[in-house]
């Protein structure tokens, strides 16, 4: 719920911190611009949510009440994650809402793509002709040809469910080009794939980000952390690059790149060795009787030189599996770490000591850093994860939760699930069945490789052809017929891929849609609902608005409201069983409104929200209407110590322990079905310890979650004993935390199955799966060879999204190569000199800037400028883009710079004010697809070679060949092991994926 505390909105003599919840429907502030004259303004107060990052924000609208136009985006006080403290990203979208150069009105083309000539058509035009791409596709069974690919989608479950409702596995995301490594190492140990800290609980925070200017949820993160150094925690931050946050810590560990795991095994190693580890803790919750029980495996170890025979366990008994342990890490010293990776071996025993002291009150996070620059990445978070295990740090006060504890998505009215009973081959290729998740980032390659066709393209909140890398490539999937039939792009700005597309659709920013989500900020369950402020407001005084479009500048519309006109225009007559879905739940037969999709939701899926609202007199959706935000519960500590509910033991066969599931297997006197002749959602074959039943309770609560763990009874398991008691466990097949990863070990990887990192250069080249492919073994300082950095954030900036927000590009318009002044006085160049980078496939031509941020060998660029585009007045956002012109001969690709950023006239002032010049360099187009074998993570660090330029004309300068890029692609399939699993599938069914389809259609079958 949301609370207001006393003193929550205290005044300083006249003046308030915020204004108060029941003074928004007629707020009166002095105008500032009007001073010194006393200018009164009255503004009816909106909440809303921001859209510029995924920590979704609390933001109010201030709406002027004579001329009905937003003047300002500030702070929700009653925001939990937030607490009406934003970032320059929030209040900075009021720019793009006023940006003279946004798109007001859908577009199509009308020339070649990438001409850059369009017309105006209709909502209704463009409607009809993409619901009849999509109907015929359908009706033709090509149900692998729809694809929509989002970045981060700012909602939970409302387009997914969409198309599991049109039965098409045809959810493409970014996630791997973003946190897949993270996720995978994550997920081999909890099942769950992404840390939620509680960092202002915390004695002790590692951080292998940069959360206090950028990164994931780095506001509430920000704000948290800070609190948690205030009240005396310490800080340690491990990032090659000196970021802001480096900067606050009080240790800053700088490795070489892609060794990181190396520093974390010997920190594991010292807690290890000095029994400074929370025994009692592993005891309980680690799978360490499997390994011990596996006596191939054990041999294995042995084998591969981990231990010798003298260390194999005498007993499957606790203390065994710490005399084990010992012995396999025991090489794993702070001397060797301080080799490998260039952080001082005194430094980590002094992180060691401090997880000593902090005990469960230890942090960590990472989600891109070195996870998602290198191969192996995901070993990386895998080995992070273990210090909070030793530490018994896992969802307690001070801890790292498993997101899914803080995370609550509301039940909607209608689940299509199971609809879906394709897979998609290009999105889940054989090759990665352990990715998280789609390999969004290859699909150019993909579709040439394997010669396949989409029908219709839908592009949303995501811009590949500058995001992700090898750009070029994706031009020339994009402007093929023959690759690509349809490609829509629904966006609120300009970017490089719509430039490419054939419909330019028009989309909402922050205060102008619907969203509802809830994001792992913080130790709480909350719900965020975005609102299209100028529609409620219209809507409260009474106006009746049918269409969000109708509200909003020009017509802008949202999506929401977009996809239920689509379905029911692909449906007319409900044949294809798609329209159902799309039936309001309160007039049967009639196409449901937004209004009724989120009223159902509020009355019915949010624990306590209709209480809440009751105590107020409101109804729940106008409670959300409202306050925008609710609390569901901060009971979120330690969810795998829960009890099994009484209501359910009631009907549960428990099986304690796997010697009791031992005794009844062989009690039963009958054979074991065959594992591959069993149903795929049969996750557990044979009897497995646990607390199974044929009826687990209703879903209320629909997170992301692994599962289910079923067995071939159709009981599933809904928990695990713990020292004689029935708890919730962890949601892995061993219903553990997973040291020993049975699935890896099943899918042909055995030699990772338990944290590792190679001990000297002969294991490097055996296990070349987990070492960087920029380790310093293939790093030639003397050519001038470098490892190219490119993955970190501006603080001001996020992808495409910022786009239009000129207080932003004000700031942030550059992206020089930072260089170390030791690699500076080699190459003869200064700051502002200008370099060639050059990578396998092509380079760029940047400026340079010298600092001590950076350590020798290892140069950096960011990734979040260097916007580009081929029209003087669309194609990108002209506050921050340069004019440029492209040339292509065979393939390879030259980017030539015209210009870079000028003044231009327009209805905005600002427009001819513009004093800067630069938009910066895109180097992700010289960076070739290099996906980790394991987790399909993006690896984007890579190796290049520098040299110095003198010609200043050549500046942003970009040369490719796409044909060298198709061979890198080539040469990186090389190292998978790909499907069919164990038991002939296509993908560890418990394993979490965006889109889940039916169980049958996991079944692998050769790809033609």
């Amino acid at each position: 719920m949301v609370t207001v505390k006393a003193g929550r909105f205290q005044r300083f003599g006249k003046l308030h911190s915020f204004p108060p919840p029941e003074r928004w429907d007629d707020w009166a502030e002095l105008d500032a611009k009007a001073w010194p004259k006393r200018v009164e303004r009255r503004y009816k107060l909106i909440p809303t949510v921001c859209f510029n990052c995924e920590a979704a924000c609390g933001l109010l609208a201030y709406i002027d009440q004579k001329t009905g136009e937003i003047r300002k985006l500030e702070g929700h006080p009653l925001h939990p994650a937030s607490r009406g403290r934003n970032c320059g990203k929030g209040p900075a979208t009021l720019t793009q809402v006023k940006n003279p150069d946004r798109i007001l009105y859908p577009l199509k083309r009308t020339g070649a793509r990438g001409e850059g000539k369009w017309t105006r058509v209709s909502w209704d035009e463009a409607l009809d002709d993409i619901a009849a791409r999509i109907r015929k596709a359908l009706q033709e069974g090509r149900r692998d040809e729809v694809i929509y690919h989002v970045g981060r989608p700012g909602e939970d479950l409302y387009t997914e469910r969409v198309l599991m409702a049109w039965g098409v596995d045809g959810h493409n995301s970014h996630t791997n080009v973003c946190s897949s490594g993270a996720r995978v190492g994550y997920a081999t140990w909890m099942g769950i794939d992404r840390p939620a800290p509680d960092h202002p609980n915390a004695r002790f925070i590692l951080l292998m980000s940069s959360h206090l200017e950028s990164g994931h949820y780095f506001n509430p993160h920000a704000q948290r952390i800070i609190e948690a150094k205030e009240r005396g925690a310490k800080i340690a931050v491990i990032d090659t690059r000196l970021s802001n946050t480096a900067n606050k810590a009080d240790y800053w560990l700088s490795p070489w790149p892609g060794t990181e795991a190396a520093l974390l095994l010997a920190i594991a190693n010292v807690l290890i060795q000095n029994d400074w580890f929370d025994r009692e803790f592993v005891r309980k919750w680690v799978n360490w009787d499997e390994l011990l029980e596996d006596q191939e495996y054990l041999q294995f170890m042995v084998k591969e030189g981990w231990i010798g025979e003298a260390d194999l366990p005498k007993a499957t008994t606790f203390d065994a599996f710490v005399r084990l342990l010992k012995a396999l890490y025991r090489p794993f010293t702070p001397e060797w770490a301080a080799e490998e990776s260039g952080v001082r071996a005194d430094v980590l025993v002094k992180i060691a000591e401090e997880i000593r002291r902090a005990g469960s009150a230890f942090s960590s996070h990472i989600w891109r850093n070195a996870a998602a620059g290198h191969r192996g990445g995901w070993m990386i978070a895998r080995a992070l994860f273990f210090l909070n295990v030793l530490s018994g740090s896992v969802a307690t006060p001070g801890g790292t939760i498993p997101n899914a504890y803080v995370k609550f998505v509301p039940k909607p009215f209608s689940d299509p699930h199971g609809n879906v009973r394709v897979w998609s081959t290009i999105q889940f290729p054989d090759e990665f069945p352990l990715a998280y998740f789609e390999m969004s980032f290859m699909l150019p390659h993909l579709l040439k490789d394997k010669n396949k066709r989409f029908e219709v393209y839908f592009t949303r909140v995501v811009n590949p052809v500058w995001t992700f890398t090898d750009g070029f490539s994706w031009i020339e999937m994009l402007t093929d017929p023959n690759r690509v039939g349809l490609h829509v792009a629904l966006t609120p700005t300009w970017n490089e891929t719509a430039q490419y597309a054939d419909y330019v659709l028009p989309m909402g920013l922050a205060p102008e849609r619907h969203d509802l989500f809830s994001y792992e900020t913080h130790a709480a369950q909350w719900i965020g609902f975005r609102q299209p402020v100028l529609r409620v407001l219209k809507e409260k005084e009474g106006q009746k608005v049918t269409f969000t479009y109708e509200a909003n500048p020009g017509e802008v519309w949202e999506e929401n409201e977009f996809w239920i006109e689509l379905s029911w225009r692909i449906d007319p007559d409900g044949k294809l069983g798609i329209r159902k879905y799309f039936e309001s739940p309160y007039r049967p037969g009639e196409k449901i409104t937004i209004e009724a999709y989120y009223r159902w939701i509020f009355e019915n899926s949010v624990p306590g929200l209709p209480e809440a609202a009751a105590k107020e007199g409101l109804t729940p959706m106008e409670y959300m209407r409202k306050y925008g935000v609710f609390t569901v519960t901060e009971d979120v500590y330690r969810e795998y110590e829960k009890p099994v509910p009484e209501d359910v033991l009631k009907d549960a066969r428990i099986i304690p322990d796997r010697e009791a599931a031992m005794k009844e297997g062989a009690a039963s006197g009958t054979a074991a079905a065959d594992p591959k002749a069993l149903p795929l959602d049969v996750t557990l074959p044979g009897v497995r310890p646990g607390v199974w039943t044929k009826t687990p309770p209703p879903k209320v609560n629909f997170r992301p979650y692994p599962g289910p763990f079923k067995n071939e009874h159709g009981e599933v398991r809904v928990g695990i004993v713990v020292d004689g008691k029935p708890v919730q466990g962890f949601p892995t097949p061993s219903g553990k935390l997973e040291f020993f990863s049975t699935t890896l070990k099943d899918w042909k990887w055995p030699e990772y199955a338990i944290p590792f990192y190679p001990r000297n250069k002969e294991e490097r080249k055996k296990y070349f799966h987990i070492v960087s492919h920029v380790h310093p073994d293939f790093i030639d300082r003397e050519k001038n060879e470098f490892d190219l950095l490119p993955t970190f954030r501006i603080p001001t900036l996020i992808h495409s999204r910022t786009n239009g927000a000129k207080w932003l590009y004000e700031i942030s318009h550059t992206n020089p190569v930072w260089m170390n002044p030791v690699d500076a006085e080699r190459l003869g160049v200064k700051t502002g000199s200008l370099v060639k980078v050059e990578s396998e496939i092509g380079y760029f031509i940047d400026k340079v800037w010298v600092t001590e941020g950076i350590r020798p060998g290892v140069i950096a660029v960011s990734h979040h400028l260097g916007r580009w585009r081929l029209h003087e007045d669309h194609g990108s956002d002209r506050w921050n883009s340069a004019l440029v012109r492209l040339e292509k001969e065979g393939s390879r690709w030259r980017m030539v710079r015209l210009k870079g950023v000028t003044p231009w006239a327009s209805d905005d002032p600002d427009t001819s004010r513009i004093w800067w010049e630069e938009a910066g360099v895109h180097q992700n187009l010289i960076i070739p697809v290099q996906p980790d074998p394991i987790s399909g993570m993006m690896c984007w660090h890579v190796k290049v070679r520098v040299e110095r330029v003198d010609d200043p004309s050549r500046y942003g300068e970009v040369v490719v060949d796409t044909e060298k890029s198709f061979q890198v692609y080539k040469r990186w399939l090389g190292y998978t092991r790909p499907a069919p699993g164990p038991r002939g599938e296509r993908r560890p069914y418990w394993m979490l994926r965006p889109l889940k389809p039916h169980p049958d259609a996991y079944r692998w079958q050769p790809q033609r």
